[in-house]
């Protein structure tokens, strides 16, 4: 039989040691090694970036050509001392930090003048989840198959819980992640403020990004030839701009039936920006309609208390107790009439209210401050609220296809604060919004009735009031038609 050879020796002798044998072995292998690892130790020493590069394989020359070493660079602290490198720590990319934020270690050099950015957002998969109603972050994670051990880590820490304790439909969360590991979690809790969420190793740290919107006064004027709404867009004015003026004057014209060519108005108004870029209109700050001959003025104000309203110049409430109609109405389909023929019963009915004609679903609002004194099923009426208001007022809503939540029978309601959505409950032969305005028990035409007034500026803030009115009322002046006239 042929000998057989193994790389396994065994030596039985006495008096000779297996380690006596394998010394010279041993410092064959030994002496090159060390000289290998002083010589990377070297390389890490002289590498001034301070990353530390995830270790690579790399194969070594001389006796050795056939075994794989690891070579790591180790990051340099800003003394020139070497950082310990932490277990099972991801880096990606050099650290940066906030400004108000502690972090562990001496933050890197910057220039002077220059301010510190946020951290990166690591690489990874971006996710943005539209929150529907019903949602709940667990359930956003589940359906997304994100780690929801990664969630309850992040709700440990603070200021992401606080952050996150409240989502409604429409919000927007974005979050970076590498399969079910969460790195990074990103909602906006303002226009002016972001709330950031970085994985720390096996924790999460947060940031807080602030970009301040900027505030700057523009004008706009027009006048009128079929509608305010053309006007309005011949004039640079947004959709939202336009409804917000026809909003500050809603008590003294009926912009639906009142306006007419020739009609006029001018505005002080501010816009919104952000990085150089135009985010949206801001409030109106003085505004001018005429409308018909009659020249209606208003500048908001807000009180030391912090109360916001539009008053005419002299400081009286341009606002009323009560709203003419209390919806965005198409057209009157059927006015104050008490000689009214009733379309389905075809009998001789006086007609005690006004019929505002709007799609299905158009909300409704309280006409004024009130109590809800009735809300039901009310005959011919349909689905209805009766608002039981100061000075013996109600006022009475008819046809509604459904109720709002908070307009419950007993509960106090606000001007404007929607209590039902238009339909055609009870006799109606289409959506519309039947509305009734009771004095003492007595029906009043809601189109004609003279409403009473909003309060005016309190005495105390009079003062106050004129010396901030008067900047915007002289920016009002120089834009519009009518003063520059007089003026020459």
């Amino acid at each position: 039989m042929g000998r057989v050879s193994s790389q396994l020796r065994h030596d039985y002798k006495p008096g000779r040691l297996l380690s006596d044998r394998k010394i010279p072995r041993l410092r064959l292998f030994l002496v090159p090694a060390i000289l290998l690892l002083g010589t990377v130790l070297l390389i890490s020493l002289n590498d001034a970036g301070g990353t530390l590069h995830s270790p690579k394989a790399v194969s070594s020359g001389g006796p050795f050509g056939g075994i794989q070493t690891l070579e790591v660079a180790l990051p340099r602290k800003a003394s020139g001392e070497l950082s310990s490198i932490q277990p099972d720590t991801e880096v990606h990319g050099p650290v940066e930090h906030d400004i108000g934020h502690e972090t562990a270690g001496a933050p890197e050099e910057t220039d002077p003048g220059e301010a510190p950015e946020a951290s990166a957002l690591p690489e990874g998969e971006t996710l943005a989840l539209r929150i529907k109603p019903g949602d709940t972050l667990d359930r956003l994670f589940r359906r997304q198959g994100l780690s929801l051990a990664d969630l309850a880590t992040m709700l440990e820490v603070k200021e992401a819980r606080n952050a996150l304790a409240v989502i409604k439909p429409g919000d927007e969360i974005q979050v970076v992640h590498n399969g079910p590991k969460v790195l990074a979690l990103t909602r906006e809790l303002s226009e002016e403020l972001t709330i950031r969420v970085l994985r720390d190793g096996d924790a999460f740290s947060v940031d807080f990004l602030a970009d301040p919107v900027e505030r700057r006064i523009a004008h706009a004027r027009g006048q009128i030839k079929t509608s305010l709404f053309e006007a309005g867009s011949d004039a640079g004015m947004s959709d939202t701009l336009i409804m917000n003026l026809a909003g500050v004057f809603a008590w003294d014209v009926d912009f639906a039936l009142e306006i007419r060519e020739g009609d006029s108005f001018s505005l002080v108004y501010e816009e919104v920006w952000q990085d150089e870029r135009r985010l949206r209109d801001g409030d109106v700050l003085a505004a001018e309609f005429i409308n018909q001959g009659r020249v209606y003025r208003a500048v908001r104000y807000r009180d030391p208390n912090g109360k916001v309203d539009y008053y005419t110049p002299e400081g009286l409430s341009v606002r009323k107790a009560f709203l003419r109609a209390p919806l965005d109405f198409n057209r009157v389909s059927s006015n104050f009439n008490p000689n009214r023929l009733h379309p389905i019963l075809k009998t001789k009915r006086p007609h005690k209210g006004v019929d505002y004609a709007a799609p299905k679903g158009t909300p409704v609002k309280a006409a004024g401050d009130g109590r809800v004194i009735f809300r039901g099923r009310n005959g011919g009426y349909g689905n209805c609220v009766i608002i039981q208001h100061g000075g013996n007022i109600t006022t009475l809503y008819a046809h509604l296809s459904k109720f709002a939540g908070s307009a419950r029978k007993g509960s106090r309601v606000s001007q404007g604060q929607t209590i039902g959505y238009v339909g055609a409950t009870g006799l109606a032969t289409a959506p519309h919004l039947h509305y009734e305005y009771r004095l003492n028990g007595v029906h009043r035409n809601p189109r004609t009735v003279p409403l009473p007034e909003a309060a005016p500026v309190a005495a105390e803030y009079r003062d106050d009031f004129l010396q901030a009115a008067r900047p915007l009322l002289a920016q009002l002046d120089a834009i519009t038609p009518t003063r520059l006239a007089r003026a020459d």
